[in-house]
């Protein structure tokens, strides 16, 4: 192919075949990921709000019916995301909830973003839901630099995504936290 032919493609906004099949296996990949991180932010808040997370608040929420939502806890215990109680609903074990928080962040992260973009709040909420999963941690990375409204440049005040899960339900450390940084989970809501 000439360079005058790679230019003209270049111009008409056809990217080389490495470059667009890694954007496709990206975005598959954050659509297979996206259901999962729904449901265990939810299964997490609904635990630090009501004590656990039911089948049936779990389908009223998502908007799907109470099987689905079975089925999807079944797969998220096989991955080892959530254990399920007899009669007391599902809960997340330190993977999901680390999983819960990171997802959690993400979605705080680009909302806040929005808002400082000047988007009005119910769009931002709403936008965000979606575009947290489908961004790369470079452009999270990005984002958390972006200054907003009263924030100075470099990002400061907005979420940072390291170390962002210091502790799980049961107060242990994930990570190791840098010297005067303190935990800033809840207390645990179940046993």
């Amino acid at each position: 192919m000439s360079t005058l032919q790679t230019s003209a493609r270049q111009n008409a906004g056809l990217v080389d075949a490495s470059v667009q099949v890694e954007s496709f296996r990206q975005a598959r990949e954050a659509r297979r990921q996206e259901r999962v991180d729904d449901y265990v932010e939810l299964i997490s808040d609904l635990i630090r709000d009501t004590g656990e997370a039911r089948q049936v608040d779990i389908a009223a929420r998502i908007g799907v019916a109470q099987p689905t939502v079975a089925k999807m806890l079944k797969r998220l215990a096989e991955a080892g995301y959530v254990v399920q109680k007899p009669y007391r609903g599902a809960f997340l074990t330190e993977e999901g909830e680390r999983l819960a928080e990171a997802s959690r962040k993400r979605h705080q992260l680009v909302e806040q973003l929005l808002l400082a973009v000047g988007v009005d709040a119910d769009s931002a909420r709403r936008d965000a839901e979606g575009i947290e999963h489908h961004v790369s941690e470079a452009t999270l990375e990005a984002f958390a630099r972006f200054p907003g409204p009263g924030r100075p440049p470099g990002g400061a005040g907005l979420i940072r995504l390291r170390r962002s899960f210091p502790v799980n339900r049961s107060g242990r450390r994930y990570r190791a936290l840098p010297p005067g940084r303190t935990p800033t989970c809840k207390p645990p809501l179940h046993p």
